[in-house]
């Protein structure tokens, strides 16, 4: 490789190509174009008698220079120009480049795909091999085995097929795999890591170390990634809890809510504060959209840690309770019902009714307090609901201790056991821990629970087996067989205090939740059946079809773990379904720094290299374009006067030049005015909550494809703007959200602001109250308004029915966002100042969290409470401000008004 300060040549024997330009030179000279035939009457010969003699005999001097600088270009494109070539790699041998592809590596895998390519083009350029070796493990058990030392087209090749995983890598095996690799020649090791410590990291970089020379490549500084743990009951919301590695910046946190078919329930935005490792996020929604969330996640992360299944054990049960309502309303604190409601409300749903009513209403559990037993056609209709998949919990009393009926799980004594009666104990029972392998394991017993009174089951084989809860001699208190794909359950004391006081202790409504929360699942996995991957997660948090290699879920699903033989996602066997979330089975990350001494460290992006010969062979092929065009016209077979020649001439140059890449574009900060003089971008302030301006950005860039989509305006995308040292006039709209952190204005930057209104500006003050009726209502309106003082706002009001930004591109009553009702204010028409447009709308609609969409496309939040329909509503809002702010009061001019009551149909 022969390096030019900045630029190298990849290959450099070809530049002598540029020898040859002086013969190439002397071969255009010597070659004239061919002469021009006119036929015409012989008399028109004595007019050109005076005229000067031009007879072509070479190639004009200026198209002479432009072929030798056609030939160049050639030349230097084939000479494989690398522009910032990296420095030639330490050893000679083979390059061994391991990639950690687990789920860690979704969120940029991009970024790692890109380095590896570099690392592939710079052993392709110094003649090396390279040997390849990912680090997650793969399915079928098979040990991880390096590749050999490839080519650079072949290693291309396996790069190309190399894919991230939804499994965490297994850097043990890598080091075992590295540990067999021999190659010769001195040699250099390149780790592209997922920035993440973990078991043996230390291990692998020394392994790395004996081939040689090692360099670990980090992702960036914070850009660690996040991991969502399957979220918690607490009340009627769900509570998740957000992991990641501290930072020293707080960062913004979106935790989304997804449906079945992928439609979006909720949002909650929270923050992560600066050296925090964990952040629990609440997810207030309303118990109808609660029990539809399928899907939770973390907005923009991107990888399968950050994504969270919900199956039937997240839902808020729908529970039926057995109850008049005479009990409900007869001194409550005496029924079993009170209890059983207080228990469970704030974990389901509780409906009261009858058996009948109960059942038709298809709850997933029903509570039977001691209340005699079932009549026949109750006692069908229960059989035939337990069979598909109900629970019924029954609850011994008086009643049930007198006359036992056969609903019941296991055969009863009559009567009941009693402190002081003939079947009694000295004094009253403590419970026994539970048992390791029932649905109640694990539950935490209060010393101070105790019984009094409970039925007794008759002796019978199967008796331990049915037994869920004992006392301390061993007696059944709860007792449940199996109905169908149901369940019926037993518990042999009362549901009130009079028998025990275990109603009165927090254990009781832990044990109702957990026997409410029975369902099919876990009795397929009860039963032995196979779980049959339904759906799984890849690497970057997609739900799709699973792949060949997924084998089924059997045995006990707490213990199931993900791997390459179970990624998570949904397993089921007919109705039965199971959320395997890889969240659940991972620690706190940690970024990966203590590496042995002498190990490199680079970051992903710092091997930048620009390849310059597709930009050089591009730019040939426009002046290839050009020099046939002259070479057309100067052979008299197209007409192209000089000046157009010569136009034609410039503008090849100034393509091929323009094809050549080039600086990004500046930002506003930069006082680059030339960026924005040419092109319309949508600004919006810069309101300090990060998770405030992502939203901003987000919702503008996504207006701005609706505009181009929907009209010819063009707008370039969404510009964050700082009002305080910005350059405001290249923008004819700024939208500004209210957010509680913003600082008062300066008495210059209102003066900024004052000279931007005049000039023609317009500022969307956005105060995203969720439809306040009032400017006084509000903490983003009250934000707004002590802003405000000292800034020119004119008398305002509400959005009269005539205004031209009700009809600027579509016809428009209401101007819902993310939130709808409420006013949107504007200037009171003057048409002395603006020519009558408003400089300054305000309203409170949430307007960039309904335009927000994802990099896919998605909402990022709900449009409560019209949804989509509300959204689309927004989205022509949007068009309709934007082309109020580019065209003024075009729409009101009269001449209009014909073809606005042509399309009324008036």
């Amino acid at each position: 490789m022969l390096a030019l300060g900045p630029i190298a040549f990849a290959a450099p024997w070809l530049l002598a190509g540029l020898a040859a330009l002086p013969a190439i030179y002397w071969l255009l000279r010597v070659t004239p174009p061919l002469p021009r035939r006119l036929y015409f009457p012989a008399i028109r010969l004595l007019r050109d008698l005076a005229a000067r003699e031009e007879t072509p005999h070479h190639t004009p001097w200026w198209l002479l220079l432009f072929r030798l600088m056609l030939a160049a270009l050639v030349i230097l494109a084939l000479a494989q120009p690398v522009l910032n070539p990296n420095a030639a790699l330490p050893g000679r041998g083979p390059m061994i480049v391991v990639v950690d592809n687990g789920w860690a590596a979704g969120r940029d895998w991009p970024a790692r795909q890109q380095a590896l390519d570099q690392l592939i083009d710079q052993s392709g350029r110094e003649g090396r091999r390279l040997v390849l070796l990912p680090t997650a493990p793969l399915p079928g058990g098979e040990p991880l085995q390096p590749t050999g030392a490839l080519l650079a087209g072949d290693a291309r090749e396996a790069a190309d097929a190399l894919m991230p995983v939804p499994w965490p890598v297994d850097r043990a095996a890598a080091v075992e795999a590295l540990a067999g690799l021999d190659v010769d020649g001195a040699r250099h090791a390149v780790w592209l890591s997922d920035g993440l410590a973990g078991p043996h990291s230390e291990a692998l970089a020394v392994q790395l170390q004996r081939f040689g020379s090692a360099e670990v490549v980090l992702p960036a500084a914070g850009a660690d990634p996040r991991i969502l743990r399957p979220p918690d009951s607490v009340g009627a919301d769900l509570v998740a809890t957000v992991m990641s590695a501290p930072s020293p910046e707080p960062r913004p946190v979106i935790l989304r809510a997804g449906g079945p078919d992928g439609r979006l329930l909720g949002d909650q935005p929270a923050r992560l504060a600066a050296g925090d490792s964990e952040l629990s996020v609440r997810l207030d929604l309303p118990p109808p959209l609660r029990n539809q969330v399928t899907r939770l996640e973390i907005v923009g992360e991107g990888s399968a840690g950050a994504v969270v299944l919900l199956d039937d054990r997240w839902r808020r049960q729908l529970v039926g309770l057995v109850a008049d309502e005479a009990q409900r309303a007869d001194q409550p604190l005496l029924t079993p019902a009170h209890y059983l409601a207080r228990a469970l409300e704030p974990y389901g749903e509780v409906r009261r009714g009858g058996i009948s009513d109960l059942v038709a209403a298809d709850v997933t559990a029903i509570l039977l307090p001691d209340r005699g037993a079932p009549s026949a056609d109750d006692q069908a209709a229960l059989a035939g609901w337990m069979a598909g998949g109900g629970v019924l919990i029954r609850f011994a009393g008086p009643l049930l201790a007198a006359n036992p009926d056969p609903l019941v799980p296991v055969p009863l004594r009559r009567g009941d056991r009693t402190l002081g009666g003939a079947l009694s104990w000295t004094e009253p029972m403590a419970l026994a821990p539970f048992l390791p392998d029932g649905p109640l394991a694990g539950l935490p017993i209060p010393p101070d629970v105790r019984v009094d009174r409970q039925v007794l089951a008759e002796p019978a084989l199967d008796l331990a087996e049915r037994s869920w809860a004992r006392l301390t001699d061993g007696t059944p208190l709860v007792t449940a067989a199996p109905q169908g794909d149901g369940w019926l359950v037993l518990a042999h004391t009362s549901a009130d205090p009079s028998w025990s006081n275990l109603p009165l202790s927090g254990l009781f409504p832990e044990m109702m939740r957990r026997l409410v929360a029975l369902g099919t699942v876990r009795t397929a996995a009860a039963a032995g059946q196979a779980l049959e991957p339904l759906q799984t997660l890849d690497a970057q948090g997609r739900l799709g079809q699973p792949p060949p290699t997924a084998l089924p879920l059997t045995g006990d699903l707490a213990e199931a773990m993900v791997s390459p033989d179970h990624p998570p996602g949904f397993y089921g066997a007919g109705e039965a379904r199971f959320a395997l979330n890889l969240g659940s089975q991972l620690t706190a990350p940690v970024a990966l720094a203590d590496l042995p001494a002498g190990v490199a460290r680079s970051g992903y992006g710092a091997r930048d290299e620009v390849p310059l010969m597709p930009w050089l062979m591009a730019a040939a092929l426009a002046l290839v374009a050009v020099d046939l065009l002259l070479a057309l016209a100067l052979r008299g077979l197209v007409s192209l006067p000089r000046r157009a020649a010569a136009a034609v001439l410039v503008s090849g140059i100034v393509t091929a030049t323009l094809s050549l890449p080039g600086p990004a574009a500046a930002q506003v900060g930069d006082n680059a005015a030339a960026a924005f003089a040419n092109r319309v971008y949508l600004a919006f302030v810069e309101t300090g909550d990060p998770s405030v301006d992502q939203i901003s950005r987000a919702g503008l860039d996504r207006l701005s494809a609706v505009l181009r989509r929907r009209t010819a305006a063009e707008p370039a995308g969404a510009v964050a703007v700082d009002p305080a040292v910005d350059e405001l006039s290249f923008f004819p709209l700024i939208y500004w959200p209210m957010a509680p952190g913003q600082a008062d204005l300066s008495a210059a930057t209102i003066a900024r602001l004052n000279a931007y209104l005049r000039g023609g500006g317009m500022i969307l003050f956005d105060t995203r109250d969720q439809g306040t009726a009032t400017l006084g209502g509000g903490p983003g309106r009250q934000r707004l308004i002590t802003m405000l003082e000292g800034l020119d706002v004119p008398p305002l009001q509400p959005v009269p029915p005539e205004h031209v930004l009700t009809r600027a591109f579509y016809l428009l009553q209401d101007f819902p966002g993310r939130y709808a009702g409420g006013e949107v204010w504007v200037e009171q028409g003057d048409a002395q100042v603006n020519d009558g447009v408003s400089s300054i709308i305000i309203g409170d609609h949430d307007w960039a969290a309904a335009w927000a969409a994802d990099a896919d496309g998605r909402p990022m939040f709900p449009a409560v409470p019209g949804g989509e329909r509300q959204r689309e509503l927004a989205y022509r809002f949007g068009v309709n401000l934007v082309r109020y702010a580019l065209t003024g009061n075009y729409k009101a001019d009269q001449v209009q008004l014909p073809t606005i009551l042509d399309r009324l149909g008036q």
